[in-house]
């Protein structure tokens, strides 16, 4: 029991570490009939380093050229990077990233005839080309010290204002009128007497 289920984990890791082929277009076709599924197929499908494209075409009436990508956008067919015309070519994809095939006759690539390949990280995750996971931050990490903040100037002190002598003045004193001086009164006696008596001397003359 215990062989039989080695036996299926290495089966089940071989199987899974596997590369695919990969049928260009969906059924390996590479001609115009088929070229304008071509951009549709490649996006919905996965490629990985290791994987294969199979490209089925008439020898003597067309080709395949892998190209850069300035030449993939001019259908420039002068110096591609490689050219297969057997008819059944089998291309696999050793790296990672954008591989650009067109066909070799250039009236065919102007009418669509070409594709662009994405290809990803090896299934086994150990291809050179997956890049490293960047190291994860604690989140317990002891957070930095918040920076010192500048010192505040103290406030001006505040002017000082003279004190201010509350205490009420005294009122002014009224001086009292003096009273009449007696010499005042004594003339005004003798000015009363003297009238009086020139009076009575005047009466006393006019009646003899």
């Amino acid at each position: 029991m215990l062989v039989v289920l080695g036996l299926l984990s290495i089966f089940l890791v071989f199987r899974n570490s596997h590369a695919y082929q990969f049928k260009v277009g969906g059924s390996g076709d590479w001609s115009l009939a088929s070229s304008s599924s071509y951009d549709q197929w490649a996006q919905q499908s996965r490629f990985q380093t290791g994987d294969t494209l199979l490209f089925s075409y008439q020898p003597n009436e067309d080709s395949v050229l892998q190209v850069s990508e300035d030449d993939y956008k001019n259908c420039s067919t002068t110096s591609p990077i490689a050219k297969y015309s057997d008819g059944h070519t089998a291309i696999k994809l050793n790296q990672s990233g954008p591989h650009y095939f067109i066909s070799g006759v250039i009236d065919h690539c102007k009418k669509n005839e070409k594709v662009v390949i994405i290809v990803l990280a090896n299934r086994s995750n150990r291809s050179s080309d997956t890049p490293s996971p960047s190291p994860s931050v604690s989140p317990f990490a002891a957070p930095s010290p918040a920076p010192v903040s500048e010192e505040i100037p103290s406030p001006p002190p505040a002017p000082v204002t003279p004190e201010i002598d509350m205490t009420p003045a005294p009122a002014p004193v009224e001086e009292n009128p003096s009273p009449p001086t007696k010499n005042g009164a004594s003339s005004i006696v003798k000015s009363f007497f003297c009238s009086f008596g020139g009076f009575v001397g005047l009466s006393f003359v006019f009646s003899f």
